[in-house]
């Protein structure tokens, strides 16, 4: 079983709650992990602590904002390439050290390796899968974004059995 996927089976009660609680929204203030606190009846280190436990765990991937970079010029590049099997760990590895590069993720599909490139500039988007291309030496395959739809999908995290009574 992958490593993600035995941490999500051992989510905490808490870790339940806050995932949930911060589904859909985050407080734009000065203090926002407080204000999280606040809410849930937990300190700010609190929330700071289990984000970065969630983050090491591999539970969550990512915790950040999501911008339209497309309004300040930049550009979203959804992107694939076909990896060899005895290959995908080191091209994953590879690939994933770019810092244009914002998700990764591994399909049962011809094109078995997908990722989304994140640039300032549609040339910036493009040097970097050039950059990509040259390090793996395999073709990419890129699937430049034409247009957006907002589809929200909240799926409620749910704390593994045996959680403590009253935390789930």
């Amino acid at each position: 079983m992958p490593e993600n996927i035995q941490s999500i089976a051992a989510l905490a009660a808490e870790d339940a709650l806050l995932i949930n609680h911060l589904h859909g929204g985050f407080p734009l203030d000065e203090r926002p992990f407080a204000t999280v606190g606040a809410q849930l009846g937990w300190s700010e280190e609190r929330v700071i602590e289990r984000l970065h436990q969630l983050l090491a765990r591999g539970v969550l991937t990512r915790f950040g904002p999501l911008f339209q970079i497309e309004r300040a010029g930049g550009q979203f590049v959804l992107a694939a390439i076909a990896v060899p099997e005895e290959r995908f760990d080191v091209v994953n590895t590879v690939v994933n050290s770019f810092p244009e590069v914002a998700h990764n993720y591994r399909r049962t599909h011809r094109l078995n390796m997908w990722f989304v490139v994140a640039a300032e500039t549609p040339a910036l988007a493009q040097t970097a899968i050039a950059r990509i291309e040259e390090a793996v030496g395999l073709p990419v395959y890129a699937f430049p974004k034409e247009e957006e739809y907002f589809v929200e999908l909240r799926l409620p995290a749910q704390a593994s059995q045996g959680a403590p009574h009253g935390l789930d």
